[in-house]
């Protein structure tokens, strides 16, 4: 958690990433202090409403004037960073840096962005690796309700469309819960890949 007590005159002018939450105080400290944006998980869905000064709808925010950009990788709550991300973002550090809180859940979905640059080497060759989408094995969030947020792997990819509960019929896939085990289908669309 990044809390009040954490930042200090140290950290003006840069960006601070924490980890699952940052508390209501802390943000205003770090106003205090010039610190020109903070990445963490999640941040409290009330503490948002009173920072913004409004609900939080389904248009796009980002463009507020508050002195600040918040970036929050994960969502509303005390929800750890992905550890990928936070390692990446760790490993990263003082290194200059740009990020883009704007953000819109709906139609022509805008996420926040952070932008490390780190040298010329092209990322989809980096290692060896190429990015290969979504199969068997693949590490991934859950971003829909009942299990938002849960980091999980990917079991089986039925190619098939299925019947969900609101009787629309999509593809879907199998996964198993990394932190309890459990397993269970939910539609395509309501995860996100984990890229290793």
């Amino acid at each position: 958690v990044l809390d009040a007590p954490s930042l200090s005159e140290r950290h003006k002018g840069k960006i601070v990433v924490g980890g699952s939450l940052v508390t209501a105080a802390a943000l205003k400290k770090a106003i205090e202090l010039g610190v020109k944006g903070v990445v963490v998980g999640g941040y409290d869905a009330q503490d948002l409403k009173e920072f913004l000064g409004y609900d939080l709808g389904v248009a796009i925010t980002g463009t507020e004037d508050k002195g600040i950009t918040l970036v929050v990788t994960e969502g509303f709550g005390q929800i750890n960073m992905a550890k990928r991300t936070f390692e990446l973002l760790s490993s990263l550090e003082g290194k200059k840096a740009s990020i883009n809180g704007a953000t819109q859940i709906r139609a022509g979905v805008i996420r926040p962005e952070v932008v490390i640059p780190v040298g010329t080497e092209k990322s989809e060759e980096k290692d060896g690796k190429v990015s290969m989408g979504l199969k068997i094995g693949s590490p991934v969030r859950i971003i829909r309700q009942p299990k938002f947020g849960e980091v999980a792997t990917v079991i089986s990819l039925p190619e098939q469309p299925s019947l969900i509960d609101t009787e629309a019929k999509v593809r879907i896939v199998e996964v198993q819960i990394m932190r309890t085990g459990e397993k269970f289908s939910l539609p395509r669309a309501n995860i996100e890949i984990i890229e290793e």
